[in-house]
């Protein structure tokens, strides 16, 4: 035995503990063995069980040394070590004594061990008992030094096979497992049959041997002359051990597996807390009989698939479920939207230690927005986002939100209040959830894209020939924090998509791997899509594949946006200038543009028009507004060919109409405006606004 102390020591004051008259009357010794000292006292009862005198033994375990053989004690030993390395509190074990007369006696002992303060072992109580008539079966088996190699070999493919069950998900891999050639083909089955009980029925779901089906098997009522409606019914095993006995139980099933040459079968009910869920059967070709060892073996096996296949069970259900919520909670379908090709797609988390719970809290959505209709296309807003967590909370706390920020898109505010007013109903909202958010309103007609971005990942755009880049758009606090802070503030980016230019945005699933870097995530993400197809929904198609592939406890969403436009060339369709106050050549420089521009589009009948429209608005930008402002030309076509003039500036102070006066120089401005274009505006964009005017224009002069 091993030595855990120094004899030297005196045992504690307590020592040894106080014989418990409970024991004795159950027939059980008690011993105290102090690890300082090394002493362990025993009782009375406990010298009788290991059959030595009082004076036989002096405290020293050493001195047990007769009674107990060597690799028992070494058995014996190892564990109580193991024990209290692993810092276990109790340990048990069964183990043999040698009499006086040699025979052998099978003894049970149990031991909690006490620590001190530091974790430091100090002493064992335990129990020691005669364990001959509850092992005595057992005993017989067992009295060589090894247990029998059959007998092994099985054990081990129990324990392999219920290791391999605790991987198992669903019903099917349940049923992949038990199938598998290292399985249970090396208890000796030849096949297995399983059926599950549902409303009264069982419903097969493995069907044994090829060529073995019976006709009118796949459903059976449980009061059918069947072995598995046997088991069900009487929720024990049945064991049938010669083909005579499986043709006289079962005269309708025998006839269709005679050809199988089956000589034996088990068939074991499936037992979750009292109540069947199924049953299984093993078909052998090669044994007669079973020991009364080999049943107990395969009651434990059917006990162990019982738990895994109610465990794959629920896992489907759930799966189903929450799938379900999901679906339910996503957009059912997208809108048709003219001007451009848009392809959604959602990919389900896959999360093995949350018991299979497949839901996240990411989403897409496509909003038509109100005004701007046209053949090119009208407004859009296009949203992804993520509420944090993989539960059913965070689905039904991403359904509320797309609801909310659909029906402020909807009403027509501008992308900075619509995000900032989500913000606050997130925060509001019972939960103690935050979400990332990117909100892009999209006008179709003339390519400009406003971007909100609530701590999401920024957006990629890709150019007609395939080149894609990350597009860096300023940011806000995600919804939820960003209230909770007060900093309601969102900056508005601007990005121009032209036609034949996707944009895509997604959730950091798609990006995010462990141990990889963001940054990095999006470089390799910008590479794939270079190489992808130019068609939406293949480029689609092909990235949640990727995602798919790859796995990972994160679900995807992903939206992609082309926009369309007419073939041919499309160069020259915009031109910018930015004015800078105080900078007349840029004034200057921004007039001769404009009037190149006009003529070389070929609408010289309004060019005078246009140009004098355009210098009214680039005037009152400079005069009204602190900053520079932006002039944007653009070349519309679809419903007939127009010009279309953008000013935009710093300023979110709308323009307003004044009265002249007789002698008055200001006020006239938006007047003339008025009288001289088709139809004019003013939207939000970014943190100012844009003023914008559109002239239609003659088709150009043909050869």
């Amino acid at each position: 035995m091993a030595d855990w102390g120094a004899r030297a020591l005196s045992p504690p004051d307590d020592w040894p503990a106080h014989p418990d008259p409970f024991l004795a009357l159950n027939r059980m010794g008690r011993f105290d063995w102090d690890l300082d000292s090394g002493q362990c006292h025993m009782d009375a009862r406990a010298h009788e069980i290991l059959d030595i005198s009082p004076g036989e033994y002096d405290g020293d375990p050493a001195s047990l040394a007769a009674r107990v053989p060597p690799n028992e004690a070494t058995r014996l030993d190892a564990l109580v070590t193991q024990a209290i390395k692993e810092g276990s509190e109790h340990y048990g074990a069964y183990f043999r004594t040698r009499l006086r007369d040699g025979a052998l006696r099978w003894t049970h002992t149990q031991g909690c061990i006490r620590r001190d303060d530091t974790g430091r072992p100090r002493r064992i109580i335990g129990i020691v008992r005669d364990a001959t008539e509850e092992l005595g079966d057992l005993a017989a088996r067992r009295d060589g030094d090894t247990l029998d190699h059959a007998r092994r070999e099985q054990t081990n493919v129990v324990q392999l096979t219920t290791a391999a069950l605790a991987h198992a998900r669903t019903v099917q891999d349940v049923i992949d497992v038990l199938k598998d050639t290292q399985g249970l083909t090396h208890l000796g089955a030849t096949s297995l049959v399983m059926g599950l009980v549902e409303a009264g029925r069982i419903r097969l779901i493995a069907e044994g041997p090829e060529g073995s089906f019976v006709p009118g098997t796949l459903v059976t009522r449980i009061d059918e002359p069947y072995p598995m409606s046997e088991v069900v019914r009487t929720l024990a095993p049945r064991f049938i051990e010669s083909p005579d006995e499986f043709a006289r139980g079962y005269p309708v099933l025998w006839p269709h597996l005679s050809d199988l040459r089956i000589t034996s079968a088990a068939y074991l009910p499936l037992i979750v807390q009292a109540r069947p869920i199924g049953a299984m059967g093993l078909l052998y070709s090669d044994r007669h009989g079973f020991t009364p060892e080999e049943r107990n073996i395969l009651v434990a096996l059917g006990s162990s698939i019982a738990q895994s296949l109610q465990r794959a069970m629920f896992y489907e259900q759930e799966k189903d479920i929450a799938q379900g919520l999901q679906q339910a909670m996503l957009p059912r379908t997208i809108p048709s939207v003219p001007g451009a090709d848009v392809a959604v797609r959602y990919r389900a988390a896959t999360i093995g230690g949350s018991h299979g719970r497949d839901i996240g809290g990411d989403w897409y959505d496509l909003i038509p927005l109100p005004g701007g209709a046209s053949s090119e296309g009208g407004r859009v807003g296009a949203v992804i986002g993520d509420v944090q967590g993989h539960d059913t909370h965070a689905a039904a706390v991403m359904g509320q939100l797309r609801i909310v920020l659909r029906a402020y898109a909807a009403e027509g505010h501008t992308p900075a209040t619509v995000m900032a007013r989500a913000s606050v109903f997130l925060h509001e909202l019972d939960t103690d959830r935050f979400a990332t958010c990117l909100y892009a309103e999209v006008d179709l007609a003339t390519g400009v894209v406003q971007v909100v971005r609530a701590g999401h990942i920024d957006p990629l755009l890709r150019d007609p020939d395939g080149a894609c880049r990350r597009v860096a758009v300023p940011g806000g606090l995600p919804l939820g924090l960003s209230a909770e802070f007060g900093s309601l503030e969102y900056p508005v980016g601007t990005i121009e998509l032209d036609p034949g230019h996707t944009l895509l945005l997604c959730t950091d699933g798609l990006v995010e791997q462990p141990g990889a870097d963001l940054d990095d995530g999006m470089l390799a993400l910008a590479a794939f899509i270079s190489a992808g197809p130019g068609d939406v929904r293949k480029l689609a198609d092909q990235l949640i594949d990727v995602a798919e592939e790859r796995g990972g406890d994160d679900d995807v969403a992903l939206l992609l946006l082309r926009r369309r436009g007419p073939d041919g060339p499309q160069s020259g369709n915009r031109l910018q200038q930015h004015v800078a106050p105080g900078d007349p050549e840029a004034l200057t420089e921004a007039r001769h543009m404009i009037r190149a521009a006009v003529r070389a589009w070929g609408d010289r009948d309004r060019s005078d028009e246009i140009e004098l429209v355009a210098d009214e608005l680039i005037t009152n930008a400079l005069m009204h507004t602190e900053g520079a402002a932006i002039v944007t030309l653009r070349a519309l076509t679809g419903g007939g060919r127009r010009l279309r003039v953008e000013v935009e500036d710093t300023s979110s102070a709308l323009p307003r109409r004044r009265e002249a006066g007789e002698s008055g120089v200001s006020g006239r401005g938006l007047m003339l405006v008025d009288l001289l274009t088709d139809e004019w505006g003013v939207e939000a964009r970014g943190g100012g606004k844009c003023v914008w005017c559109e002239f239609a224009v003659p088709p150009p002069d043909r050869p």
